[in-house]
């Protein structure tokens, strides 16, 4: 197989060429990423539009870099160098062996909510003034966190914390995602909590 030096692989969406030591995008799903699709997506966008087709209930774009062309080439002569072979088989490969070099950057996984319906996409912009259908609810588990306590102090827990500790978690909820917004992710991840 005939290796390009400055192509890796091809978009699965818009087919555009994805370069060595670049990063790409995969799919969450285990489905999406197996020996016979090996789907990779140059851009966020591109990951989003194979998403009617999938029909995922609930799928996350991970951040991925591109092997090295030297990394790729090792990776093909480990594999056998299967030249005569389709390339899908030994393109799979690489991702899967780029994410095991420990010099690559973390996985970073981005989830991007799927639209609805036709009216969603005006709605996007208007995320900070969204309400949200939890504003009331307690958001902890309440025997989980009494049965914490006791096990501290063998105190009991009075109803009126379960409110407390949910608006807590709210307001550090809205200081992350607002932390994420500024990163330019659609992903709160445990740093923006602190």
């Amino acid at each position: 197989m005939e290796i390009q030096a400055n192509e890796w692989r091809k978009c699965s969406s818009c087919k555009k060429p994805i370069a060595f030591n670049k990063p790409y995008y995969e799919c969450s799903v285990s489905t999406c990423t197996g020996s016979r699709t090996g789907y990779v997506f140059c851009t966020l966008s591109c990951w989003e539009v194979h998403l009617p087709g999938a029909k995922h209930r609930n799928a996350g774009a991970i951040e991925k870099k591109s092997p090295t062309l030297q990394q790729y080439q090792a990776s093909l002569n480990e594999a056998g160098a299967v030249q005569n072979q389709a390339p899908t088989s030994s393109s799979t490969a690489s991702p899967q062996t780029s994410s095991a070099n420990p010099n690559s950057q973390p996985v970073r996984r981005i989830i991007v909510n799927q639209p609805t319906s036709a009216g969603t996409n005006g709605s996007a912009s208007n995320s900070s003034a969204k309400k949200s259908s939890m504003a009331h609810e307690v958001l902890v588990v309440v025997s989980k966190m009494k049965q914490h306590i006791r096990d501290l102090s063998e105190m009991n827990v009075s109803e009126d914390v379960n409110q407390i500790l949910s608006d807590i978690i709210r307001k550090e909820c809205e200081r992350a995602i607002e932390k994420a917004r500024a990163d330019g992710r659609k992903t709160v991840m445990a740093r923006d909590f602190k």
